[in-house]
């Protein structure tokens, strides 16, 4: 049975816009987390990922969450979902993606937005060590990864459910909005190219000729930057061509285990249909599209007081195959 939310979704007085949704939510929300260890799981291509995990009682649920473009295992979003697993006496895990836990990874190669090797291999060995039902969150990027990776597996995905919160479905045109005009879509290209860029000159000086170093420099956009770098490293030649196999969008009708696909309409990097609608198509996808939240957003409560509605829902929708 598709799911339906526990409460619908209200913004806190003051924050209905989707840029004050989104910004305010990556300012404010908690990121103190439980207890975890740091572990280092080793790639067969001789790189490595670094995951933050606690364990709960035997036969308990555990859940793996995966970050956004820039983020890591520290992002607020992230932690709430380590806190809530934590209150419910469930485990969790969280990955960071290579280059992503505060140490550059080994190769030249970094992550991508349809990189789903990293995250089968560590979702498959947790599927090994836990006995309780496996769930997986992907959150932006994240979910992009995520929805690819259950679409690439099918029934064979070591998950019993999945939920992918302000997935970027269709890439070329996320970049396409990401790299429009405004004063709000500049401050979210200047935040992510900061760090992109900073990442990428350490690359350079590691991998001397790895990419054009002068294309990287000039790229004003999300666009040039991947065609100037991601797409270059990961074997994609262009832009274009990376958007269109990564995307997770077109393939959605191959995923075969429940999954909660959750965004806002007002997504403000996201172009309309934010959702595909076809989505709807696949008895095994629950959509559920708020009016407002933005990206990564939905805060509820009060501005003092802020609840983060998405992770909330996320939880309440694994708790219903926990039961």
């Amino acid at each position: 049975m598709r799911f339906q939310p526990t409460q619908p979704f209200v913004p806190a007085p003051g924050l209905a816009n989707e840029h004050a949704q989104t910004i305010y939510a990556s300012l404010v929300r908690p990121t103190h987390a439980p207890t975890v260890r740091r572990e280092r799981r080793e790639l067969p291509d001789g790189d490595f990922v670094d995951l933050d995990t606690f364990d709960g009682p035997r036969g308990a649920p555990h859940v793996v969450a995966l970050h956004g473009l820039e983020g890591s295992s520290q992002a607020g979003y992230i932690t709430a979902v380590l806190r809530g697993a934590a209150e419910r006496g469930w485990g969790a895990t969280a990955l960071n993606f290579r280059s992503c836990s505060g140490e550059p990874n080994r190769l030249a190669r970094s992550y991508h937005s349809g990189d789903i090797d990293d995250a089968l291999l560590v979702l498959r060995e947790v599927r090994e060590r836990v006995t309780g039902p496996l769930f997986a969150v992907g959150f932006s990027l994240g979910a992009n990864v995520l929805c690819r990776l259950l679409e690439d597996q099918g029934e064979a995905a070591p998950v019993d459910a999945a939920a992918a919160v302000s997935a970027p479905y269709d890439l070329d045109a996320c970049c396409r909005k990401l790299d429009g005009g405004g004063p709000f879509h500049l401050l979210y290209r200047e935040r992510f190219l900061r760090t992109l860029k900073k990442k990428a000159r350490e690359k350079l000086r590691r991998f001397p000729g790895a990419f054009d170093g002068q294309r990287m420099e000039a790229a004003r956009t999300i666009r040039a930057f991947d065609d100037a770098v991601t797409a270059v490293l990961h074997g994609f030649g262009s832009a274009e061509r990376y958007y269109a196999e990564a995307s997770s969008g077109p393939r959605l009708g191959a995923i075969r285990k429940p999954t909660l696909l959750l965004s806002a309409a007002d997504d403000p990097m996201l172009e309309a249909p934010v959702i595909p609608p076809a989505a709807t198509d696949n008895p095994q996808l629950s959509v559920v599209l708020t009016e407002r939240g933005g990206h990564v957003g939905f805060v509820g409560g009060r501005v003092h007081k802020p609840q983060f509605w998405a992770e909330d829902q996320v939880l309440e929708f694994f708790g219903g195959f926990a039961r």
